[in-house]
């Protein structure tokens, strides 16, 4: 539309709008059927692609084509930018030993050149909507704990299917009510907080475990008279003050987490540089 209007075309009004997940869109303008979409518009209508397609294609550039009343018109070429801070996350996911995989509709050229430029161990490439909560079985399969990060309707049962489903909040609600942990950033290094926050939450457990055991296997004893045959008996003041103890202690410890830095520069930059 940007383009259009820089360049003083005008753009007619449309009607009768309707998607395909993986196949494109399609919309009536001024009597015509208009068309946009990938591969397998192309497949569906059995036309050809644009002769410029394979250098795009090289290039790692997704490729739509406009098609107007079953005749392709045209090619669009569109580009991935990718972001600095999906580099470090997917470098501090690594460090952590966590592998990371893609799944994505887009075509399997731009998808390994994506994947590849990141970093990033596993692409599936070309899986239509529905079969991506298969992929993410098929990991589970393979023995693994699967978290899956996604934001759009086609990611909903993906991330029902994983063992954690990540939502990132600015995606739809759909994908966000199939999710059990949402993000309230896009920023792509939030899961590097979600991990960091959990990792430093089962410490803490563990050390409220151990303190708690600990102590009570010194205090109970001391409390029922344990010592008394040698003259020591604890006054019953004492024991309640000492089991109230234990309680502050562990409140104080769980308390320490409000120190962690939970922004995902701050998550991502301590993982890269342990």
């Amino acid at each position: 539309m940007t383009a259009a209007q820089e360049r003083g075309l005008s753009v007619p009004r449309a009607s009768g709008f309707s998607s395909s997940p993986a196949v494109g869109v399609t919309a009536t303008v001024e009597g015509h059927e208009i068309r946009v979409g990938g591969p397998r518009l192309l497949d569906e209508i059995g036309g050809q692609e644009v002769h410029a397609a394979t250098s795009w294609r090289d290039e790692g550039a997704i490729i739509l084509h406009v098609v107007r009343d079953g005749t392709v018109l045209g090619g669009l070429r569109l580009a991935d930018e990718i972001r600095p801070e999906s580099r470090e996350a997917v470098d501090a996911l690594h460090k952590l030993g966590v592998e990371v995989v893609m799944i994505t509709g887009d075509a399997e050229a731009v998808a390994q050149a994506v994947g590849h430029e990141l970093g990033i161990d596993r692409v599936f490439a070309g899986v239509r909507p529905e079969d991506k909560a298969s992929k993410v079985a098929a990991l589970q399969q393979e023995g693994k704990k699967v978290a899956m990060v996604g934001d759009g309707v086609n990611d909903a049962p993906a991330l029902a299917q994983a063992d954690v489903g990540i939502a990132i909040g600015a995606g739809t609600d759909v994908a966000i009510a199939s999710a059990g942990v949402i993000l309230a950033s896009s920023d792509p290094r939030s899961v590097l907080s979600v991990i960091e926050l959990s990792r430093a939450s089962y410490r803490k457990m563990k050390q409220n475990l151990w303190w708690g055991a600990g102590y009570n296997l010194i205090a109970v004893p001391l409390a029922a008279g344990v010592l008394a045959p040698i003259g020591f008996v604890l006054p019953m003041s004492v024991g309640a003050i000492l089991m109230s103890l234990s309680t502050i202690v562990v409140a104080l410890n769980a308390q320490l987490l409000r120190r962690l830095d939970l922004s995902p520069e701050a998550s991502t930059r301590a993982v890269l540089d342990r």
